[in-house]
């Protein structure tokens, strides 16, 4: 019998988040992975320390890497000057890299809400009653506020972002493991964002976040593709959440939720066995 692979599953059981429970899909899954791989749980603080003493690390609920910022670029340099296999990879270039993406997108022409951080770029902007102004360092709309368009020229440019404040209809998040889709669920109510439910995806809506997920470019993991459908019926993303996205798995039936779970672990499995790149 193979000897079975050591899983470090980083997560912050304690964190807490609003209208979800991190420590609760965490529970879950570890306990279901269990039967494939052998799993020890740590906070993100003692990632760095633990980590040679496992196959891979599964970065999972760890909370918003702002609140520890510090020791987690510790973590990604010590993992990258180790080749340590951490999960998700660590080159993915959305959220993990920081807000950047936002305005590549927008440069490039994706469908993504119209992202600026330079007052020159003021005129990129479309008219709308209020701008959405946020850290490029935030997560979990920390530090975000509202202003309106004559107030846009006075900001303190170079850390921020800027947005249309968008009159959408709900919001829509796809879930993928490595590049297949898993699921969808949907925020009915614009005011009530973890409120969701399941969502059937269209063929275009399908296309949409594949876009995304291409685009990242991540052979390995798991990531949510975060979506806004407008009063005009067109999908713009909102996030590319590629770090710890939260799954909602308590949302899932159980068919959906076994499924998820058997795509994880042979992905967990192909990771593990796939050649490091050089």
């Amino acid at each position: 019998m193979p000897d079975r692979r050591r899983v470090l599953f980083v997560t912050d059981l304690a964190y807490q988040a609003r209208g979800r429970r991190y420590c609760d899909e965490d529970i879950f899954l570890t306990s279901r992975l269990r039967d494939d791989f052998d799993i020890a749980l740590c906070h993100p603080l003692d990632a760095a320390a633990m980590m040679d003493a496992f196959d891979v690390v599964v970065v999972r609920n760890s909370g918003p890497v702002l609140h520890y910022q510090k020791e987690y670029d510790t973590f990604r340099e010590q993992a990258t000057a180790c080749g340590t296999r951490i999960y998700n990879p660590l080159s993915g270039r959305g959220d993990m890299a920081g807000k950047q993406y936002l305005l590549d997108l927008t440069a490039a022409g994706y469908p993504v809400i119209p992202t600026i951080d330079q007052p020159r770029d003021l005129h990129l902007l479309p008219e709308a009653g209020q701008y959405a102004v946020k850290p490029k360092a935030g997560a979990d709309s920390i530090g975000l506020t509202f202003v309106p368009r004559e107030q846009l020229s006075d900001l303190a440019y170079g850390d921020i972002l800027v947005q249309p404040r968008i009159d959408f209809r709900y919001e829509v998040s796809f879930y993928y493991v490595d590049d297949a889709f898993q699921y969808a669920l949907h925020a009915p109510d614009p005011e009530r964002r973890w409120v969701l439910e399941p969502y059937e995806p269209a063929e275009a809506d399908l296309a949409f976040a594949r876009r995304f997920i291409d685009w990242n470019t991540l052979d390995h993991g798991i990531q949510r593709v975060d979506a806004c459908r407008t009063r005009e019926g067109e999908l713009l993303l909102v996030e590319l959440e590629d770090l710890n996205p939260y799954l909602s798995l308590d949302l899932v039936s159980d068919r959906t939720r076994d499924s998820f779970v058997a795509s994880m672990t042979a992905s967990l499995h192909r990771f593990l066995d796939a050649r490091p790149r050089t």
